[in-house]
């Protein structure tokens, strides 16, 4: 919608992570470097963390982008509350191999095979864990045992445990102390600089064939900054509606003002939909009314849920009307620009 008012090549604040909008930030060349630092290691674990929306799915594209695949096989799992023998399951299904109805030994046995098989092709076995805070103790300890798997005294298997902050608590845990022991490289991604946070914007417009328009003024950057509290999907978020705001209400210049308007925006529904969902808990927990009563509170708080829920929609629906007719109005000047058939 705004890519084509402002002439953009592409929606430069998609949160998918494309690659080819990596910001090789401080701290996001530092992470690569030690994930690189890992790999040359062969062995063990590299461990990554950081706030959900630092870019860790995208350092992970950028860093199996630069590998040579014909040297290493790479497998990489999302995690979830997967217990050990399931683990199993699905490190076999990443690699290609059957699980289907087979006990641990059978799995264990056909995935050392598979290590072996790789080595002797000259080929190194990398899985890669992305939400990895969400791996249970025992699947984490079931990774370990996976590294114990050699030939000639070399390493077979290497793990990429990428998560949240919390895996970094978990892998402190006492009974954890033999996978710590194996820790390689390990590296905490922080957020953007006020100055990276500038930078980063920047250079996603430029991605998207960005001419200067719209201009954006400097003291828009430290607010964007400061709200967003320098995660990139954050200010993903957050640019995506000025630029809508900005395609809009047809400004050529985004300033404080639209900025300000739009984060007072996302601040009110944000408000809206969690005040309701507070009174949806409050009723389903009340100690003070029987079990009829609690069914009717019940119904009565979904009911504001889903009426907040149709406010909102009427609300874009609102937008998107008026933002068809701005299109209208643009392609009725240009079909009636002199020159025009």
């Amino acid at each position: 919608m705004y890519d084509g008012f402002y002439n953009l090549n592409k929606k430069p604040f998609q949160l998918s992570a494309d690659t080819e909008f990596f910001f090789n930030s401080a701290v996001h060349r530092r992470a690569l470097a030690y994930m690189r630092y890992g790999l040359t290691q062969g062995e063990g674990f590299v461990v990554v963390t950081g706030k959900p929306g630092t870019g860790k799915t995208m350092l992970v594209k950028e860093l199996v982008k630069s590998l040579d695949n014909d040297n290493i096989a790479i497998g990489i799992m999302v995690s979830s509350q997967v217990g050990a023998d399931d683990l199993l399951k699905i490190i076999s299904a990443t690699f290609g191999l059957p699980y289907d109805g087979e006990d641990k030994s059978t799995l264990l046995t056909r995935i050392q095979r598979f290590f072996i098989q790789q080595a002797r092709d000259g080929k190194r076995v990398l899985m890669i864990v992305d939400e990895a805070q969400n791996l249970p103790k025992d699947s984490l300890e079931e990774l370990r045992m996976l590294t114990n798997f050699e030939l000639s005294g070399k390493a077979l298997f290497q793990i990429f445990l990428i998560g949240q902050p919390e895996l970094g608590e978990t892998l402190f845990l006492p009974e954890l102390e033999q996978l710590r022991q194996r820790i390689v490289a390990t590296y905490q991604l922080k957020p953007l600089s006020e100055e990276e946070t500038k930078s980063y914007i920047l250079f996603r417009l430029e991605k998207a064939g960005w001419n200067k328009t719209p201009e954006f003024e400097d003291d828009i950057f430290a607010v964007i900054c400061s709200y967003t509290q320098g995660i990139p999907r954050r200010i993903n978020t957050l640019c995506d509606r000025v630029l809508l705001f900005g395609y809009l209400e047809e400004l050529a210049v985004i300033g404080l003002a639209a900025v300000n308007k739009v984060i007072a925006e996302i601040e009110e529904e944000s408000s809206v939909v969690t005040d309701e969902f507070h009174d949806l808990v409050s009723a389903s927990t009340s100690p003070t009314i029987n079990a009829d009563g609690t069914l009717i509170e019940r119904i009565q708080a979904l009911e504001k849920v889903v009426s907040s829920l149709q406010n909102t929609l009427n609300k874009e629906r609102t937008l998107l009307r008026k933002a068809i007719l701005i299109q209208l109005d643009l392609d009725n000047v240009y079909d009636n620009a002199p020159g025009q058939e």
